[in-house]
């Protein structure tokens, strides 16, 4: 049987800088980076692709707004709704096109997900993820009163609006997933963490105004598939000790103990590589096996052991026996 692996794509890996943010230069980029899955998946690996969208999510938001006295405002669910099927139509078109050039007998399907998060979740309760435009003090009050937002200063940069990230608790599509790839379907899901949605008592679904994590959301899937390897590709081959430091150390391999001890010392940036070493650590604690970290044009490299960083299990070493 071919081994399954999960490979992560950020949201901002499909916008290469400032001046490509449009709908052709966003789908340069995913073809580029599908080049190196289909490399993947040529070596004989069935893969689930998942990615963020917080920058497709917050041109959505900025449309809406400057819209608002014309059309309807587009609820963040929505949104989370209407990027993943954006982004998964140009997966699709990037991989068969790359699959018919190289006269493979592959397809791809994008899959809707919904991720439900717990209702008592405490994010709920201190939302911090900023989304969507900046602004003023005077409009972001405003807009708290009008909209029942609530809004914070941003790094000195202005006003945003902020958002609960809840924890990832069950992927709803993980049936209708596992049943493509286990036909040998590429499988596009789990786009931007996936859509968050909340039981109610009665266990119907309703979506809510959340964004979730994508790596962790990303590591939870892994776990449903009993993936071989957990793959996040991000904008730098290895993860780093004291990075940007004059220090800075790149990391080959360590355990998921060690990751959680350089966790806890403070090594990874949060928003940037911390969510990254956290969900890689989840999956392994929730047994998986390998997890990596790398950029996209070193995955088969990183896979064949070559580069990356490599996340695998460790052992706690028990404690002694008391001497009597």
């Amino acid at each position: 049987m071919a081994k399954k692996a999960i490979v992560a794509i950020g949201g901002n890996s499909l916008i290469k800088d400032k001046d490509h943010k449009s709908i052709p230069d966003q789908y340069a980029a995913t073809a580029e980076t599908c080049k190196h899955i289909a490399d993947m998946i040529e070596q004989g690996w069935d893969v689930v692709i998942t990615s963020g969208n917080g920058p497709q999510v917050g041109f959505i938001l900025r449309r809406s707004e400057i819209a608002e006295k014309e059309l309807h405002p587009v609820p963040l669910d929505y949104c989370g709704a209407d990027t993943q099927g954006a982004i998964g139509y140009m997966i699709q078109r990037a991989m068969y096109n790359e699959f018919h050039h190289r006269k493979m007998d592959k397809h791809v399907a994008s899959v809707v997900t919904q991720v439900r998060v717990a209702k008592d979740d405490p994010a709920f309760e201190a939302p911090a993820k900023p989304i969507g435009s900046f602004m003023d003090e005077k409009d972001a009050k405003k807009k708290a009163d009008d909209e029942d937002w609530i809004v914070k200063e941003d790094s000195g940069r202005g006003w945003r609006r902020v958002v609960a990230s809840p924890k990832p608790k069950e992927i709803v599509e993980l049936p209708a997933i596992k049943a493509l790839i286990e036909r040998g379907i590429v499988v596009y899901a789990v786009g931007g963490g996936g859509i968050p949605v909340v039981a109610d008592e009665n266990g119907y679904l309703k979506g809510v105004a959340a964004v979730i994590d994508k790596d962790h959301a990303s590591g939870l899937l892994a776990n449903g598939l009993d993936a071989d390897v957990l793959l996040i590709s991000t904008a730098v081959e290895k993860a780093y000790l004291n990075f940007g430091k004059d220090n800075e150390e790149p990391i080959d391999k360590m355990d998921h103990l060690e990751a959680q001890r350089y966790i806890a010392e403070g090594h990874f940036t949060p928003g940037s590589m911390k969510p990254k070493i956290e969900a890689c650590v989840e999956f392994i604690k929730n047994g998986g096996e390998l997890a990596i970290i790398t950029d996209p044009p070193n995955i088969t490299r990183a896979l064949n052991g070559e580069t990356g960083t490599r996340i695998v299990r460790g052992f706690a070493i028990p404690p002694a026996p008391e001497r009597r």
